[in-house]
């Protein structure tokens, strides 16, 4: 779940915490494989929401989006040209050729899990999963900067630097949503510091051994630009292009990146 916040810090934790950490990834990262699994065309995006609920509390862990500042659902369903924190409703119908993107957390023993992944349902056009896969490639080159030693912005410097060259690689024009970008995690879901999807290198608080970022790059097939729904939700493209959103939270460790919501 996107947020924006400054900061002057970025926590480090301790190698048994990060065990706990990746113990509540784990259930995020099989929330989101159910999700997947099971999402086809006539569904709805409260029965997505339904399904990942049943897996993390099956797990004996909670929902971390279930009433965190009033948001109803255990999920967040932003399809098509919905960036981010889509609003699981019984009212929006998935349908061939659409593009879901499911973020998803769990809390396990007092310690937060944050995912995210873009999914279509059935067969989509070609531009919409060059899309897709140029910000799934974004998210795994961005995380590599996150080792001890490197500066905040030198994450956000990769992630900006990798979707010029996804560009190239997957022959498609992106727009980096402004404003948007990933955060600080541990006992709560949003911690500081803020962490951009660009800007230039070498700037912000030195990233430890044992700091943790939700890394979630927010690419767009058209505009920088996005708007709030009435619902005070709901982020949509401000020019109805469509929208991929792919998230990890990410420790830097001294054997490099270590993701702590893993999945198959």
């Amino acid at each position: 779940m996107g947020f924006r916040k400054k900061s002057k810090t970025v926590a480090a934790k301790t190698p048994r915490e990060l065990d706990e950490m990746q113990a509540a990834g784990e259930i995020v990262g099989r929330a989101l494989q159910a999700v997947r699994e099971q999402a086809r065309a006539g569904m709805t995006t409260l029965d997505l929401d339904a399904i990942a609920e049943d897996v993390i509390r099956s797990a004996g862990a909670q929902p971390t989006f279930k009433g965190y500042q009033g948001f109803p659902g255990s999920i967040c369903a932003s399809v098509n040209e919905v960036i981010v924190h889509g609003i699981p409703s019984d009212e929006t119908v998935l349908a061939e050729g659409d593009l879901v993107s499911i973020d998803c957390g769990a809390t396990l023993n007092g310690w937060v899990g944050d995912s995210a992944w873009t999914f279509g349902i059935g067969e989509i056009d070609e531009d919409v999963r060059a899309l897709n896969d140029a910000t799934e490639w974004v998210l795994a080159e961005g995380l590599k900067a996150m080792v001890p030693g490197n500066r905040l912005t030198d994450v956000s410097h990769a992630l900006e630097s990798a979707t010029r060259r996804a560009e190239q690689k997957f022959g498609v024009d992106l727009g980096i949503v402004d404003g948007y970008g990933g955060h600080g995690i541990g006992h709560a879901m949003h911690e500081e510091p803020y962490l951009a999807n660009e800007g230039r290198p070498g700037k912000g608080p030195i990233i430890q051994e044992g700091s943790v970022l939700a890394i979630e790059p927010m690419l767009t097939l058209g505009t920088v630009d996005s708007a709030v729904l009435e619902d005070d939700w709901t982020v949509v493209t401000l020019d109805g292009s469509w929208a991929s959103h792919w998230e990890h939270t990410v420790a830097a460790t001294a054997g490099g990146p270590r993701i702590l919501t893993p999945r198959r």
